[in-house]
């Protein structure tokens, strides 16, 4: 299998769902406006790459490596990312729509949201301590056997995360958040 190494190259508006990626590592590049929607990045490294208005919704992520990765104003709608390479596995997202997609089983301590649309996504036994969810909408999010020790959800909203089922511990909420905690008691909180 043919190989390539490409280092701080930009990409800008490229249809690699039509066309490909060669397989390969990226390191320190940025792809801007390019839709890489059901296409298969599968075995390609990204390492300190930026992709910014990017469409990712459905690419096959199969022994994908996303190392310090950072994604702005992304589609990235169904990715299923357990089944990335696990090995230096680290990403950020800001104004990114992750709606539908699955974190199930990952060790992501620290993840960072900020201003993204998370709505049905699947955090079933993730590993999410210290992560931050600033201003996103978790509407029928999933957190399951979740570790959630130190996370920030204090500008978080529409999340509903049962406390008898997720490790907690120094979590931070607002008051506003309170309805969030005590769904599953059909308590009325105004």
């Amino acid at each position: 299998m043919h190989t390539t190494y490409t280092e701080n190259q930009a990409f800008k508006g490229e249809a690699f769902s039509e066309k490909g990626l060669l397989k390969g590592v990226y390191e320190n590049c940025r792809f801007a406006q390019c839709s890489f929607s059901g296409a298969g990045i599968s075995g390609i490294r990204f390492t300190e790459c930026e992709f910014e208005e990017c469409d990712f919704s459905l690419a096959g992520l199969q022994d994908t490596a996303f190392q310090n990765a950072r994604f702005r104003s992304c589609k990235m709608l169904g990715l299923r990312f357990e089944q990335c390479h696990l090995f230096l596995l680290s990403f950020s997202f800001e104004s990114c729509d992750l709606s539908y997609s699955s974190f199930c089983g990952l060790q992501l301590q620290g993840l960072y949201f900020k201003d993204c649309k998370l709505e049905e996504a699947d955090f079933t036994e993730t590993g999410l301590a210290k992560a931050v969810f600033d201003n996103c909408g978790l509407s029928k999010a999933v957190f399951e056997h979740t570790i959630l020790e130190q996370a920030d959800f204090r500008t978080a909203y529409n999340f509903s995360i049962d406390p008898e089922r997720n490790r907690l511990r120094g979590a931070k909420f607002s008051a506003g958040g309170l309805p969030g905690l005590l769904e599953k008691y059909h308590i009325v909180v105004e």
